[in-house]
């Protein structure tokens, strides 16, 4: 399997001690159930040895998407665990359309990647209440796409992380925004059950060569 976290500064790990993020909590749950994991991706950030990745702070759904266009023909992956958006809620920029730029992701990577199986997460909380309302209506999207695309018979799963199992307001950090460590392994475990999922759908194929 080839993993590629792929997103914003969450999934760069900002706000974890170690800077792993959920990465490494993932990655060790992975390797324990059996999975011959191999994560990649473009940079490299945190304490654990497989710490490539493809997460880049600051950036917005469309800028992911220029990054995913470098990486994901050079890599192949396999799964991505995609969370991007938050940037776009922060920013309030055109939220209306927010489902349409992540579905312009979406494509971009079966295009680039057929076989590939997308694990799509809903925003974390943010503890600033106006920047949440905002995250709160950009979920509905978020879930209602993925409804669409599975429907449609694409191999995609939803990592819901707007629960009472993901980060809680208590889980974020000062800037409102990242999770802190908790946050970061209660993430792990929900990207984990949705794993396990797509085993189950038979969503993971052999890598590319």
């Amino acid at each position: 399997m080839r993993l590629m976290p792929l997103g914003g500064s969450i999934t760069l790990g900002v706000g974890s001690s170690d800077r792993n993020g959920y990465r490494k909590a993932l990655y060790d749950a992975l390797q324990s159930s059996g999975c011959d994991v191999h994560m990649v991706g473009s940079r490299k950030m945190g304490s654990m040895g497989a710490n490539s990745h493809e997460g880049w702070r600051g950036f917005r759904i469309d800028q992911v998407e220029k990054k995913a266009k470098m990486s994901i023909p050079k890599f192949k992956p396999t799964i991505l665990t995609v969370n991007a958006g938050s940037n776009d809620c922060l920013q309030d920029l055109k939220l209306e359309c927010f489902g349409k730029r992540t579905s312009n992701l979406l494509e971009y990577i079966w295009s680039a990647a057929p076989k590939s199986t997308v694990i799509l997460s809903t925003l974390v909380a943010n503890a600033d209440s106006q920047v949440n309302s905002r995250i709160l209506r950009v979920n509905e999207q978020i879930r209602s796409l993925i409804d669409r695309d599975f429907s449609r018979g694409r191999r995609i799963v939803l990592a819901d992380m707007y629960t009472t199992e993901g980060p809680g307001i208590e889980d974020i950090i000062s800037d409102d925004t990242h999770p802190n460590d908790v946050g970061y392994e209660e993430m792990a475990r929900i990207w984990f059950s949705s794993i396990q999922e797509t085993a189950m759908r038979c969503f993971i194929h052999e890598p590319e060569i």
